[in-house]
């Protein structure tokens, strides 16, 4: 994670929102049967309408356990990071080390080819460059930028724990959307922690997005800025993320993030 968030400047792009020349599909998985069932126009619709999109339910209960099942194997991470240290909140986060674990790699795959074709669509609006089609290319330019190291981790959250608001920034190359899973059951395995978006609006008050995810239920958001119509085409609305207080129980999070860290 990127502490303190740097917040980017309304910039405008001109266009409209561009037709979606396709439809996006990941492929039929037997371990992630899910995937291949996403409406990715929707979940782009919707991202477009509230900043963030929530998934239907991408892993089952028994894969959810099985991924909080590896926070306690120091072998599997190359860092733990202690948030009260670091003033970035309260509760502890690892980040995967390579070889990342079956099932988390086999998500950071599969879902970055839509997520690539919904930045693509972002891309003119926001005026950016368009993204490779593959997370291997991406991860091309990444190496070639200094930035080696797996950014995929997994989040645990006590009673009273929280995450203040951020963006995860780890480097030159930054790939504009990431996606957070829900892995314990709201209401049973904890109460509170609910995850805050809060969009910067120009001239106008923040606005704060409350989203409860349910258990295997991810959500998509911008990890930078969105693009929002403007009188002269789009402009840039800066986001950050963070996570309300637990007020009760145990609260993880599987975080994918596309590009990778210095």
């Amino acid at each position: 994670m990127n502490h303190p968030a740097q917040l980017f400047g309304d910039a405008p792009a001109t266009g409209d929102v561009p037709h979606i020349p396709h439809t996006p599909h990941v492929p039929y998985d037997k371990d992630l049967p899910a995937l291949a069932e996403l409406n990715w126009p929707a979940l782009y619709e919707e991202l477009n309408e509230n900043g963030v999109a929530l998934t239907p339910p991408l892993l089952s209960h028994a894969q959810c356990r099985q991924i909080i099942g590896t926070f306690d194997d120091a072998a599997m991470f190359r860092s733990v990071v202690v948030m009260q240290r670091y003033n970035f909140g309260r509760g502890t986060y690892k980040y995967y080390a390579n070889p990342l674990p079956p099932l988390v790699r086999a998500l950071r795959e599969k879902l970055y080819p839509p997520l690539a074709w919904i930045a693509n669509q972002w891309a003119p609006m926001l005026g950016e460059r368009a993204f490779p089609e593959t997370l291997e290319e991406l991860t091309e330019e990444c190496a070639a930028n200094g930035q080696h190291r797996p950014t995929p981790l997994i989040l645990n959250y006590g009673e009273g724990d929280y995450a203040c608001l951020h963006q995860d920034i780890y480097g030159d190359v930054v790939f504009p959307l990431q996606i957070a899973i829900m892995l314990n059951r709201p209401g049973e395995d904890f109460t509170g922690g609910e995850n805050v978006f809060v969009e910067q609006r120009p001239r106008f008050q923040s606005k704060a997005i409350v989203v409860k995810p349910e258990l295997g239920q991810g959500m998509i958001f911008p990890v930078r800025h969105r693009p929002i119509p403007g009188k002269n085409g789009y402009r840039r609305h800066p986001m950050r993320h963070g996570t309300n207080a637990v007020e009760s129980g145990q609260r993880n999070t599987l975080g994918v993030i596309f590009h990778n860290a210095r």
